[in-house]
């Protein structure tokens, strides 16, 4: 049995027709077309498909969309404003930080969150921090390196 549900994603209101087992990543990515929210382990351990609700993050893989009708979601399409990247997003791009792009989203996301609630961060709180998302090309080192430039340019 389908339900119409509302989701604010990227802070439009958006009017979609679930099923009760339709997880976000599903909706998100066939529904609404937002594919930049990774489609990884199906399982919620390599973090991929990381997406901001109420700017917390979530594993969309993990969350069915039923549960958050009516809640505000942010993907990584909705993190640029008025055509400029997001500061995560441009440090990324400058410090090397993407390699084959797959996980890149989900960091993004998940550092995005971290770094509201810990704008400081020293590397060994960002290492562990990152622990919850899997990156197969990179040793992290880039990876960390844009986020320590980002907190920076956040200031």
């Amino acid at each position: 049995m389908r339900q119409l549900i509302r989701l604010i994603v990227n802070g439009e209101p958006n009017e979609v027709l679930v099923k009760p087992s339709d997880t976000l990543l599903y909706v998100l990515r066939e529904k609404l077309g937002l594919t930049g929210t990774k489609h990884g382990c199906d399982s919620g351990k390599c973090g991929s498909c990381t997406v901001l609700l109420d700017d917390k993050p979530v594993r969309s893989c993990l969350t069915l969309a039923i549960s958050v009708r009516d809640r505000e979601l942010t993907t990584i399409e909705g993190l640029a404003r008025n055509g400029d990247l997001h500061p995560l997003q441009k440090a990324f791009i400058e410090n090397g930080a993407v390699q084959c792009g797959f996980c890149t989203p989900g960091m993004i996301m998940f550092a995005k969150a971290f770094l509201e609630e810990n704008p400081k961060p020293r590397e060994e709180e960002i290492r562990k921090a990152l622990s919850a998302n899997i990156c197969r090309c990179t040793g992290y080192v880039k990876i960390i390196e844009a986020i320590q430039a980002a907190a920076k340019e956040m200031q």
